[in-house]
């Protein structure tokens, strides 16, 4: 009897290991496509918290905006140097990150961003 279990369990561990081999290998063959925008910023010395909030609330509204937004991100768990909070938007494609520059929903975005930033740097990043 406990060999009978000792052989399940060693045939459990085989199947599971080679399902995570075979599954490990899918991801690395189905690299994303997307574009990731990551924006660190720093707000203007007289930005009040209701303005940077409307900013960071404004990175999810171009999200249900733009249709080539898939996804965003705006809480800052930690950030260096001097950057207080970055946020980060995920686009379909390389052409709807080049569409969006200049779009009437980056305009509408801006309105609110720009008179709270300070300084900021983008990274736009694929593969």
């Amino acid at each position: 009897m406990k060999k009978i279990i000792m052989s399940l369990l060693g045939a459990a561990a085989l199947t599971l290991f080679a399902s995570s081999a075979i599954a490990g290998g899918h991801k690395s063959a189905a690299a994303p496509t997307t574009v990731i925008h990551v924006v660190t910023v720093s707000w203007n010395d007289d930005a009040t918290e209701a303005q940077i909030q409307a900013a960071l609330d404004g990175v999810h509204t171009l999200a249900e905006e733009y249709e080539g937004i898939t996804r965003a991100w705006t809480k800052t768990i930690k950030a260096q140097g001097n950057r207080s909070h970055a946020f980060v938007m995920e686009f379909k494609s390389e052409k709807a990150l080049k569409d969006y520059a200049g779009s009437d929903a980056q305009k509408n975005w801006y309105k609110v961003y720009i008179d709270a930033r300070k300084a900021s740097t983008t990274f736009d990043i694929t593969n």
